[in-house]
């Protein structure tokens, strides 16, 4: 079963995602909140796989309360929600430590698939528009010495491989390009997470974005 807590000033929108998730099997709303502050007291009192995070509230906002999420351990993913589809709010949320966005438009299949796949540990690099924002706004941001030190720590390899990653490739494209088997790009990718001390893909593709790396190379996969 995963636990979901949904964490939006709008009580409305609170209350037709709570009765979407809860008909779904597999899936349980175990709190709510209008607010970041209320959103941190919650998630420490119903330890839950996942957080659906609105971006825009009054006082404690979703950027503030997810990067104190992430501060505090691997639990809970944060999926953050929004209304349009570019938004600056967005990219540094992913900076924060959201594992993935939704537009709050998204269909409930849409919704549910989301959240399970960050409950499994994964990012959310679809729909595309991730990776576009990503693009849009870590290129023009100042560069963190930081991530250029986590991506030194990768062989060539590795490197290329993370170069890949950035272009929003699953493991089965990466098995293509890379002429090697799946298993082996299965391995290369948990070993590049591993020595970037990335949570996620999306984190490894904000890494991969902020050091530099994407600026050499070719503009977008082959």
């Amino acid at each position: 079963m995963i636990s979901v807590v949904l964490v939006d000033d709008d009580e409305l929108m609170r209350a037709g995602i709570s009765l979407i998730l809860n008909r779904t099997d597999g899936i349980e709303v175990v709190g709510e909140a209008a607010n970041g502050a209320s959103a941190l007291l919650v998630a420490e009192a119903t330890d839950p796989d996942v957080v659906l995070m609105d971006i825009r509230m009054p006082g404690t906002d979703g950027i503030e309360a997810t990067r104190e999420l992430t501060r505090r351990g691997p639990r809970p993913r944060v999926i953050m929600l929004t209304t349009f589809d570019v938004d600056d709010y967005v990219f540094e949320s992913l900076r924060a430590g959201a594992s993935g966005f939704l537009l709050k438009r998204a269909a409930p299949e849409t919704l549910i698939e989301g959240i399970r796949t960050v409950a499994k540990g994964e990012g959310l690099l679809s729909p595309a528009m991730t990776k576009r924002l990503i693009e849009e706004f870590t290129l023009s941001s100042p560069r963190p010495t930081e991530a250029e030190k986590r991506v030194q720590r990768l062989t060539d390899r590795e490197r290329e491989v993370l170069q890949q990653i950035g272009h929003g490739l699953t493991n089965r494209e990466l098995s293509e390009q890379l002429f090697i088997a799946e298993s082996t790009v299965k391995t290369h990718v948990k070993r590049v997470l591993s020595k970037i001390d990335a949570r996620d893909r999306v984190h490894a593709v904000v890494i991969a974005y902020e050091s530099g790396l994407m600026d050499s190379g070719p503009d977008s996969p082959p």
